[in-house]
């Protein structure tokens, strides 16, 4: 029987600096636990530096490179076309997101009747306080612009979708193969994230969140996602808000 696997799409522009210890950390996550081989994939969306070469050093990771830079939606929906696993997670590129936490969020997939699973960074793990950190959870060394904007689409979600979510802008996301391969995605920014929350909501497939770790960068260590994405992202619930 042919064994179960695990796709880890990786959308990466310019991060040359940070890909090489993420995918030290990606290939050394243990999942023999849940029986599952892994594959990851790196979409360099024409990076300008020197990210794919960094990426093609590593033998067991597949690279696809984009022709022109299309956004981190772009990417994503690149990885989903060429991923061959039974479960697909969405990692960032850099190191905000840790890849021990699939472990858990696979847990929950394989134990919760869901189609997804978000790894949310203002869920607190059992035994540590209050269960949501809603309007005191920032992290140290996350801006009050990032925090403030991302629960405003969280309440957002909820006028639009019916359902709300601690973090709709999670960049840990897991999902069935059968659940996000069918979407017909249209967006190819940052908004791509609101699109399949949308539009999984819509089906009536149900999402659980998980609590991850978070280590947040800044602009200048090259954060990108800016103000006008939130009104984009405004605009995406809304527009796929019946699937």
């Amino acid at each position: 029987m042919e064994r179960r696997k695990l796709t880890i799409v990786i959308p990466a522009y310019n991060e040359s600096k940070f890909i090489g210890r993420l995918l030290e950390k990606v290939l050394a996550v243990e999942l023999s636990q849940f029986d599952l081989d892994k594959e990851v994939i790196v979409i360099d969306d024409r990076s300008t530096d020197c990210t794919a070469d960094v990426v093609r050093a590593f033998e067991n990771v597949v690279l696809h490179r984009h022709r022109r830079n299309t956004g981190k939606g772009g990417a994503v929906k690149t990885g989903v076309k060429h991923a061959t696993g039974d479960y697909l997670i969405i990692q960032d590129a850099d190191l905000e997101y840790d890849p021990n936490d699939y472990v858990q969020m696979i847990r929950a997939l394989l134990t919760e009747e869901c189609g997804a699973v978000y790894g949310s960074r203002y869920l607190k793990y059992p035994g540590r306080g209050k269960l949501i950190n809603l309007f005191g959870g920032k992290h140290r060394g996350q801006s009050w612009r990032a925090y403030i904007g991302g629960q405003t689409l969280s309440f957002a979600g909820v006028v639009f979708t019916g359902r709300y979510l601690t973090d709709t802008v999670t960049a840990l996301k897991l999902f069935r193969r059968e659940v996000i391969e069918p979407l017909e995605l249209q967006t190819n920014g940052f908004e791509l994230d609101h699109e399949i929350s949308a539009k999984i909501l819509a089906q009536g497939c149900s999402i659980k969140e998980v609590p991850i770790s978070y280590f947040p960068r800044s602009k200048g260590e090259g954060k990108k996602i800016g103000l006008r994405d939130w009104f984009v992202a405004i605009k995406t619930f809304y527009r796929y808000r019946n699937g």
